[in-house]
Parts: C-alpha cells; sequence; structure tokens
C-alpha cells in the first residue's frame, strides 16, 4: 500500500532553516508529482510546493524564494528545504501524491518561534 513517511521538522528560531524529508513507498515514486502541504492552527491546510515527475517546481506565493523543493528517485524521496523561515511557517507539513485518491504522511510539525 502507499506509505508516506515525513521526518525533520522541529523548533527553530526565526531566520532559521530545516530540511524536510519525505520517504516514499507503494509507488512507481519517479512518474508521480509530489507535493508539500502545511495545516497551522485554525486554518486550512494549503499547498506550499510541487514537484513534477519531470523536476519542474511550484511555490506558494508565501515560502517563493525560502523554500526549495527537491527529489531522489533512487531514494523515493521529496525534500523540502526552508529557508529565512517566519513564525508563521509554523504548521505540521505534510507530503502528499495524487493517485485517484490523494495520499498523506501523517504530518511533521514545524514551530519557529524565539
Amino acid at each position: 500500500q502507499v506509505q508516506l513517511v515525513e521526518s525533520g521538522g522541529g523548533l527553530v528560531q526565526p531566520g532559521g532553516s530545516l530540511r524536510l524529508s519525505c520517504a516514499a513507498s507503494g509507488i512507481i515514486f519517479s512518474i508521480k508529482n509530489m507535493d508539500w502541504y502545511r495545516q497551522a492552527p485554525g486554518k486550512q491546510r494549503e499547498l506550499v510546493a510541487t514537484i513534477t515527475s519531470s523536476g519542474n517546481t511550484n511555490y506558494a506565493d508565501s515560502v517563493k524564494g525560502r523554500f526549495s523543493i527537491s527529489r531522489d528517485n533512487a531514494k523515493n524521496t521529496v525534500y523540502l528545504q526552508m529557508n529565512s523561515l517566519k513564525p508563521e511557517d509554523t504548521a505540521v507539513y505534510y507530503c502528499s501524491v495524487f493517485l485517484s485518491v490523494r495520499y498523506w504522511g501523517q504530518g511533521t510539525q514545524v514551530t519557529v518561534s524565539s
């Protein structure tokens, strides 16, 4: 079955960096677009970044220039490099893939606070 496992979250000061990882199994990873979403307390889940099977990327306006999504098809892993973090980036971050239905990982907490 499809399994997505995120890691790399934590507590970081404003201006700091974190790198999230998502290991995928149960799918032909290399041919799938992969997404990172986030959900802050009291807010709807929002799309943060997408990487296509060919490596093209798209970002939410709120993270452009600060976040970078990448993938390693040999490791079935997608990454989210987050730089210049702000308190408003605090959220649970989810890895996701759409295969007739949308699959989600368990999420990893990112807290940006001094």
